[in-house]
């Protein structure tokens, strides 16, 4: 482990040495992020364009290095993984090879076949995998979870889940690989709605699913590729319906087809009232409580993360997990089904007929409210 000490609340914690790979967009965020959690230090980036590791080198005061330095630089314990989602198992696999626990952004592969490679390696060397999202661990979410676990909607039944955009081509300036394999609204945006549900509900036992596509190509609305044409690969409307093993029906849509819509992201319905979750892809938000009788009431949020990006959050839980020896939240066993949950509704839709879960997971464990900032044990 790395030998860097940094401070916490008036006491020294060993940093956990994390080397980054892949320096797009989203590593500004973990980057910012990671200056307010002691118990990492990101010691180094890499990029298959060396310019763009250079830029965020000297962005972040930390090392650009070539990749397979990275992989090999001793004071790197967690390779984190910012690739794009067709690179996301074979970054991950040279990290565990190189002897290196790896964090990814979503989703954990493209295929369950694909997520095999990771399964077996990381057994095979005892090392850990996290993947995101970890927005699930932010304020918001987990005063949702609370509220679930406290009954205060009695016992969950049913729900809604909505993600619906016109598309991300109009503001991403490469938006090719949203709609090539490992893409589409599921892929790109599922995990967050589904992770967010699990933590909630628990895992999912049956889907059914139906997914269309409504253009064969899209128009990119900005940047210096502005006007260029790229081709669609995957279904762009995906509606399901997910049986969780607690007997929770949920309606779950996402889709890069819809100009404009009025649904909240999640809807809970209990035997004794109703939840309003905000969204998924971020840390906080209002969440809203009734029963028939009432109006709608905003829970106060007893818990940290909730006022801000903490897009390093699970990261940060693995990292502390490997010094204190326990199990991390977003972990790999709540990805894979995560992957196997969207993976099953696409199959669903091709083959017309409802699919059986096989990866099943425990729910993750609630973060704890009482613990100072940047502390997670």
């Amino acid at each position: 482990m790395s030998e860097g000490l940094k401070e916490l609340e008036g006491f020294r914690v060993k940093a956990v040495g994390i080397g980054l790979i892949g320096c797009g967009n989203i590593s500004d965020a973990y980057l910012k992020a990671a200056e307010q959690f002691p118990v990492v230090e990101i010691v180094a980036c890499a990029d298959i364009n060396p310019i763009a590791a250079q830029d965020k080198a000297d962005r972040y005061d930390i090392e650009a290095m070539d990749i397979d330095c990275l992989l090999s630089e001793a004071r790197i314990d967690v390779v984190l993984n910012l690739t794009t989602p067709q690179f996301h198992v074979e970054v991950g696999a040279k990290a565990l090879r190189a002897g290196k626990h790896t964090y990814s952004e979503k989703p954990l592969a493209i295929s369950l076949t694909e997520a095999a490679t990771l399964i077996a390696l990381a057994k095979d060397r005892g090392l850990r995998v996290g993947c995101a999202p970890d927005t699930f661990m932010g304020g918001a979410h987990q005063t949702a979870r609370r509220a679930v676990d406290n009954e205060l909607i009695g016992r969950p039944v049913a729900g809604t889940a909505f993600m619906m955009c016109p598309g991300h081509e109009s503001w991403h300036p490469n938006p090719d690989f949203y709609y090539k394999a490992g893409g589409g609204p599921l892929m790109d945006m599922g995990p967050y709605y589904l992770t967010a549900l699990i933590n909630l509900l628990g895992p999912v036992k049956t889907v059914s699913g139906t997914a269309s596509t409504s253009h064969d190509t899209r128009i990119i609305g900005s940047g210096e590729r502005k006007d260029e044409i790229v081709n669609v690969e995957v279904p762009t409307h995906i509606s399901a319906i997910l049986s969780f093993v607690n007997g929770a029906i949920v309606t779950l849509t996402t889709s890069f087809d819809v100009p404009k819509h009025g649904h909240s992201p999640i809807e809970i319905y209990g035997t004794a009232g109703s939840m309003l979750v905000s969204d998924p892809n971020k840390f906080d938000g209002d969440i809203k409580v009734a029963n028939k009788d009432e109006d709608w009431e905003i829970l106060v949020q007893e818990h940290l993360y909730g006022d801000g990006n903490y897009r390093i959050l699970g990261l940060v839980d693995m990292a502390q997990a490997i010094v204190s020896g326990r199990p991390h939240r977003a972990s790999l066993e709540l990805s894979l089904h995560v992957l196997e949950v969207m993976e099953c509704i696409l199959r669903s839709s091709e083959q017309e007929q409802v699919i059986h879960l096989k990866h099943l997971c425990e729910r993750p464990a609630p973060m704890r409210p009482d613990l100072p900032f940047g502390q997670l044990d």
